[in-house]
């Protein structure tokens, strides 16, 4: 089973401000969900209460939700409360592809075992971010990468990059 990680950052590594994405860029929330359709998603608790209602549990994927909170349980959702367990939960499932959405903490604890990252890299510098997509190592290698511009829709330019470990 792979693990991807996806997520948008900014130039300055932004991630989250407020517990919420500190930009709206419909064409990636479009690239996101569609990367993430049937497969298992893995997210901090965080993450998943800063999810719009009408999108709790994320549709059309498997939702897990790690946290620390002993007795935390969401309807149409699994809870674990160690990575390795959410991992094992998502092989025994039958997948092929897991991808973990964050938030940061829950990135950080990710990345050394992941195989693939796909990355919006937005053409911002975002100030007073509060939540980082952690620093790659020397380890990843860019194996693809869609330019997308600044339109009426999206008011940064973007690109889609996935890298793979190396």
């Amino acid at each position: 089973m792979k693990i991807a990680l996806i997520a948008a950052m900014s130039r300055n590594r932004v991630i989250g401000i407020n517990n919420d994405l500190p930009w709206h860029l419909p064409d990636d929330m479009k690239y996101f969900m569609e990367t993430t359709r049937d497969h298992v998603v893995i997210m901090g608790r965080k993450n998943f209460d800063s999810l719009p209602p009408k999108f709790k549990p994320l549709p059309n994927r498997t939702n897990v939700i790690l946290t620390r909170q002993k007795g935390y349980e969401v309807p149409g959702c699994t809870v674990f409360h160690d990575m390795k367990d959410a991992y094992a939960f998502a092989e025994s499932h039958g997948e092929k592809e897991l991808f973990v959405i964050g938030g940061g903490q829950i990135y950080q604890m990710a990345i050394a075992q992941a195989d693939v990252i796909y990355l919006t890299e937005i053409d911002a510098d975002i100030e007073n971010g509060e939540v980082f997509f952690p620093v790659m190592g020397g380890e990843w290698k860019e194996v693809s990468r869609i330019h997308h511009g600044q339109d009426e829709r999206h008011v940064y330019a973007f690109d889609y990059v996935r890298y793979e470990r190396v």
